[in-house]
């Protein structure tokens, strides 16, 4: 690399580094802790893709993502996901407009149309509902009566979900679950979270981000993230490792034992993004090993899915991902 290009890459990893940061203050103006939580969404948008928030509610897991549309300038809608919602309430239809005794049909765009689109309580819909988004996710566009509606880039879907053992919930199917960039566990906060949680709501101060990242920016972060190169023993590590979570080709007898399906491809796929995330949030421009490791859990926990045995033993992905982690060498023997 000519000593010109190095400068240019340095400037772009510090201009890179003071906008997330920027980001990052705004959004703890309002959001109290969970900065592991603030940073995985925050990684899921830069890698231009979907986050999936899991915790009982009353966590501020949508006011989270309410921040963070208001910290990036983005248009915004959330839709409040129910039992008797219909795919039609997520997409739009198409309606008889009758302009001046003309009658047409006219399509009606529904909350799906915006940048950040809150699902909020995914899990409280029917199957048939939460397929809904899975053209969007995957394809940003969407198909109504045979017509197709490109979506705006940037587009994010970030969803909330109930715990499974919840009352009124239906579990994601595992294509849906696998469009989501990573799966972040929203935690009860500590005492002193709580003390200043306290203080913030109960007074007569009402915080609110404002906007400190426009649309081009974020696109232009995206771009940068995808110019990050990888070292061949770090994605070969990343391979091994997807392949440590199928039963059939992985040596740990935990996965042997409990797992029924190891992770797809994109697994892969969001481990390496998110260690190029992470790598340029510490101000480096390659990733390495340990990136890989702080951002395997998040990537992979909804992605592997456990048989009967592990459901009953009462085993827990995480534990299984973990484990791996932990034993997995780091180079190919």
């Amino acid at each position: 690399m000519a000593k010109s290009e190095e400068k240019e890459t340095r400037e772009d990893v510090v201009r890179f580094r003071k906008k997330i940061t920027t980001l990052r203050e705004e959004v703890g103006k309002v959001i109290v802790g969970n900065q592991g939580v603030v940073d995985g969404v925050i990684i899921c948008m830069l890698a231009g893709s979907h986050a999936l928030l899991e915790g009982v509610p009353g966590l501020g897991k949508t006011l989270l993502v309410k921040t963070m549309a208001d910290a990036m300038s983005l248009a915004f809608s959330r839709i409040q996901f129910t039992p008797d919602m219909m795919p039609a309430d997520i997409l739009g239809t198409t309606v008889i407009s009758d302009d001046g005794g003309k009658r047409d049909l006219v399509f009606r765009r529904g909350p799906i149309f915006a940048n950040i689109v809150l699902a909020d309580e995914i899990n409280r819909a029917t199957p048939k509902t939460q397929s809904a988004l899975l053209e969007a996710m995957q394809e940003q566009r969407i198909t109504v009566a045979k017509e197709t509606y490109q979506l705006d880039k940037p587009f994010f879907v970030l969803a909330t979900q109930n715990p499974l053992e919840s009352e009124g919930t239906y579990p994601l199917p595992e294509a849906q679950l696998d469009r989501f960039f990573f799966k972040l566990h929203v935690p009860f906060p500590g005492r002193e979270e709580l003390h200043q949680i306290l203080s913030r709501t109960t007074g007569t101060d009402n915080d609110k981000a404002t906007s400190v990242l426009t649309k081009e920016e974020i696109l232009q972060l995206q771009s940068l993230v995808r110019e990050v190169p990888v070292a061949h023993h770090v994605q070969d590590y990343i391979v091994r490792l997807l392949q440590a979570t199928h039963p059939q080709t992985s040596t740990f007898d935990v996965v042997k034992r409990f797992v029924k399906f190891g992770s797809s491809p994109r697994g892969a796929q969001a481990i390496m993004l998110g260690a190029k995330i992470t790598a340029l949030l510490d101000g480096r421009f390659a990733p390495s090993i340990e990136d890989v490791q702080k951002t395997a859990l998040p990537a992979l926990r909804h992605r592997v899915l456990l048989n009967f045995e592990g459901e009953a033993e009462g085993v827990v992905t995480d534990t299984v991902i973990s484990t791996v982690l932990k034993s997995l060498p780091t180079t190919a023997k």
